[in-house]
């Protein structure tokens, strides 16, 4: 499964879980207008690192909030391709 794909299960699966409505998934969508609150993205982010084995918050030496739902998809990647190098 890409990150991709397991980013938006997972938005999917937190936002019925919380019972919060989702805007549609664009990669242009504000992360602040998805329809998730801030509780419903640290349960998020916790799931993405229990799914994909790593956070690139705490990976990140720089401070970085992505603004955009594609924004976030491309740090993961980023941050992914980033551990591949440093093995």
């Amino acid at each position: 499964m890409s990150i991709r794909s397991a980013i938006l299960l997972q938005i999917q699966q937190v936002a019925q879980e919380q019972n919060n409505k989702l805007s549609p998934l664009t990669d242009e969508m504000p992360l602040l207008e998805s329809g998730l609150d801030s509780l419903a993205i640290a349960i998020l982010v916790a799931r993405l690192e229990e799914t994909l084995g790593f956070d690139p918050f705490t990976l990140s030496d720089d401070v970085y909030y992505p603004v955009t739902l594609g924004d976030f998809i491309k740090f993961y990647e980023d941050a992914a391709k980033s551990r591949k190098v440093a093995s």
